[in-house]
């Protein structure tokens, strides 16, 4: 049987169908298909005919296609439109990961792609245009949709000789412009798929550069060199004042290395000396009391294969210092009370706020892990010097609080976002958020002024007296109240002198614990030093 595909180029009359039906019928072909294209003054025919006897005669059956009138253009061609669009569909189906079948208004199959093949497991069948009720289901939802009825999220089984095969169905009947069921759709949700979709969706979702908001040349300087830097195993510096998102790039660059290991952050100045020694080095069962018989790895072991971030590392103590340059330089820990030495393939990603050349210079911090430390810094700007990103992180945190707060999405106005600018930002992105944060909440409607933009040192006007402590005279209990405030501004004072957590204890004859715990109990920020 000889076929023949064309498409025809006319201009735009009517009448052409039946001129070209005529001749074709004459020609003793039959047309198998055939599609109309108008566009405007022109319209593109496009044919497949076939002759059943004998081939077909191309010569003679083009002479008289010329013939027509207003025939501008005529050529073999290989595909039809159908086609096309029915592979693209066939592509599109199979790409999919939920199942898809269709059936037509006599339950005959017209739609089966990839997936649902192998629930049916019929991947090397034919099964196209033949009757639903030949396939492996135990029921016939799809002829139930026939007639004109819905289901949804319908549990089904399915056992096949390549396994059993889970999955939720929902079914739906097809119509045409005249509301008639012509037919029926159903859809097949495998159950790993969606149990995998759940535990996407809850876990922590992996930070990556794209999490960081701003387009000033400063942080898209410092964004293009972490990107550079991230898939080498070479130690990162990340320095940058209190709140401009240390670990936040510091979760990028971990994110698009190739270690498949966990991200393990730690705090170097949350922990005492004793505490941080355990936690990043690890021990042995009995190393101490309290201990676990069986021992604890510590956070370079526990990171084998990932990324270790010491989040302020100036506030390491000298000795731990010489510990932490010993794993640098020999790739292995021994854990307390050990007796061998463990290797490790761990990066290291180190932070601080501090100024680490002055820090050298006094002999605080040790020169030989500055230098190993510092191989690779990056210097994340403060927001002052990237007030034009002011806009995109407002609205994006604005964005965030609309969800969560269950509000419109708020604006704002021109004299809150002069408000905004002027402030000199000494917790740069973090106080910006929180500033936003407690704009959006205490606001009612969808507009943020001038006056619902609230530093720290304006609400502190509003229940604080000249003197800084509490307007609570006329409260005879008020006496905790009051040594609270000044045991607050006393601590303030402190470390705005001291150069770490451990000298601020020392200056206020406290001990580093008790220290972190009144920090915590007055909401002091560990890293505005």
């Amino acid at each position: 049987m000889d076929k023949l595909k064309l498409q025809l180029l006319f201009g735009d009359r009517l009448g052409i169908v039946l001129d070209l039906a005529t001749i074709i019928a004459e020609k003793g072909l039959n047309i198998i298909s055939m599609e109309v294209i108008n566009h405007g003054d022109f319209t593109d025919v496009f044919l497949e005919m076939v002759h059943n006897d004998t081939d077909i005669d191309e010569t003679e059956l083009f002479k008289s296609l010329k013939l027509i009138p207003d025939l501008l253009k005529i050529k073999k061609i290989l595909t039809l439109p159908q086609e096309k669009r029915e592979e693209g569909y066939k592509v599109v189906l199979d790409s999919v990961s939920d199942g898809i079948i269709s059936v037509d208004e006599k339950g005959r199959l017209t739609t089966i792609n990839k997936v649902a093949r192998k629930f049916l497991n019929c991947q090397d069948t034919d099964v196209v245009g033949k009757d639903i009720t030949t396939l492996p289901l135990k029921d016939n939802d799809l002829l139930v949709c026939l007639t004109d009825k819905s289901l949804r999220r319908v549990k089904k089984n399915v056992i096949t000789d390549k396994g059993r095969f889970r999955f939720f169905s929902s079914c739906k009947p097809i119509k045409d412009s005249s509301d008639r069921v012509v037919g029926a759709v159903e859809i097949m949700k495998d159950v790993k798929e969606i149990k995998a979709l759940a535990h996407a969706v809850s876990e922590p979702a992996q930070i990556t550069f794209t999490d960081i908001i701003g387009k000033s040349p400063a942080i898209n300087a410092a964004i293009s060199l972490a990107q550079k830097i991230a898939d080498t195993d070479a130690i990162v510096s990340i320095r940058g004042e209190s709140g401009t998102g240390k670990e936040l790039f510091a979760r990028s660059i971990h994110a698009e290395s190739d270690r498949t290991g966990p991200f393990v952050p730690i705090n170097c100045a949350a922990l005492p000396e004793s505490l941080l020694e355990s936690e990043l080095f690890g021990y042995e069962g009995g190393a101490f009391t309290g201990a676990k018989k069986q021992g604890k790895p510590g956070l370079f072991e526990t990171a084998t294969g990932g990324t270790v971030f010491l989040d302020e590392i100036a506030e390491t103590p000298l000795r731990m210092q010489a510990k932490i340059l010993r794993v640098i330089q020999e790739r292995r820990v021994r854990r307390i009370s050990g007796t061998t030495e463990k290797e490790v393939d761990t990066r290291i990603i180190t932070a601080t706020n501090k100024n680490l050349e002055k820090m050298v210079e006094e002999r605080l911090f040790r020169e030989d892990l500055y230098y190993r430390i510092n191989v690779l810094p990056i210097h994340i700007p403060p927001l002052r010097r990237r007030i034009d990103d002011l806009v995109i992180l407002t609205e994006h945190f604005l964005f965030g609080l609309s969800s969560k707060l269950n509000k419109t999405f708020q604006q704002v106005t021109p004299e809150a976002m002069q408000k905004l600018a002027s402030h000199d930002w000494p917790g740069n992105v973090r106080e910006l958020k929180n500033v936003i944060e407690r704009a959006a909440i205490l606001t009612d409607n969808d507009r943020l002024t001038g006056n619902s933009i609230l530093f720290s040192f304006e609400i502190g006007k509003t229940i604080r007296g000249k003197d800084g402590l509490s307007h609570l005279d006329d409260n005879p209990s008020s006496l905790r109240d009051r040594l609270a405030v000044y045991e607050k501004k006393l601590i303030e004072e402190a470390l705005s002198k001291s150069l770490s957590i451990r000298k601020t204890a020392t200056l206020l004859k406290i001990s580093h614990t008790a220290l972190l715990n009144k920090i915590r109990r007055h909401n002091l920020n560990l890293e505005s030093n």
